[in-house]
């Protein structure tokens, strides 16, 4: 395993590669690999361990009892994923979590990252405080998804979704973590209305889009 790598991810951040080494082994991670569509945790179950995306990339969806999904995140090589219900015991999961394409996940005990082992080593005082830093960052980003949802017409959400990718990126050519139908699920919209959409706001040269890349090009009317 890249220790070096793994010391530059968000939730290792300020560590070194010997550091990450040696907090692997204090908190029993465990590495597997998962196929396309392969469920890695489903909902209802309880877990005692977040997952960080070593390759590939996983979904996080809610599905409805008429088999509706709808895709909430996408999580890509090293970030977390159910930190949150690993932090409440006994707490069942609501949503998800499916590999994408083939993936790598390396699994941590969550009450070993919150119990300071009996060194009391920094690192390990470094690791809560980035797993704190990367909860309250995914709050904002569901706070993020009820703002791009709120609008009542398709292209308000496609327009605010858009805005923030381009000030996201630094430029208004981007490339979104979403397949066409994914972005639909994300947005709350029917995909074929969503290309409708988009297929109108490209003819009125608001925008270029080729499969997930976006140029935006001049301000809507």
């Amino acid at each position: 395993m890249e220790f070096t790598l793994l010391s530059k991810t968000a939730l290792f951040r300020g560590t070194t590669g010997e550091e990450v080494e040696a907090m692997l082994a204090c908190l029993g991670a465990v590495r597997r690999k998962f196929e396309r569509r392969e469920t890695i945790y489903g909902v209802g179950e309880v877990v005692s361990s977040l997952g960080m995306v070593l390759s590939g990339s996983v979904l996080i969806e809610s599905d409805d009892l008429w088999g509706n999904t709808t895709v909430l995140d996408s999580v890509g090589p090293g970030q977390i994923f159910a930190e949150t219900y690993a932090c409440l015991p006994g707490e069942p999961l609501m949503v998800n979590v499916v590999a994408a394409e083939p993936a790598q996940v390396l699994f941590m005990d969550v009450s070993r990252i919150l119990n300071v082992c009996c060194r009391a080593c920094d690192y390990h005082n470094k690791l809560i405080g980035n797993l704190l830093f990367l909860s309250a960052e995914k709050n904002l980003h569901l706070s993020r998804k009820i703002f791009h949802t709120s609008s009542k017409t398709i292209r308000g959400r496609l327009l605010s979704y858009l805005s923030y990718q381009a000030v996201r990126s630094g430029s208004r050519s981007f490339t979104i973590p979403f397949n066409r139908q994914q972005l639909a699920d994300y947005l709350h919209v029917e995909r074929s209305a969503l290309s409708n959409e988009l297929s109108k706001m490209q003819k009125e040269g608001l925008l270029k889009v080729d499969k997930s890349h976006f140029c935006l090009l001049n301000e809507p009317l």
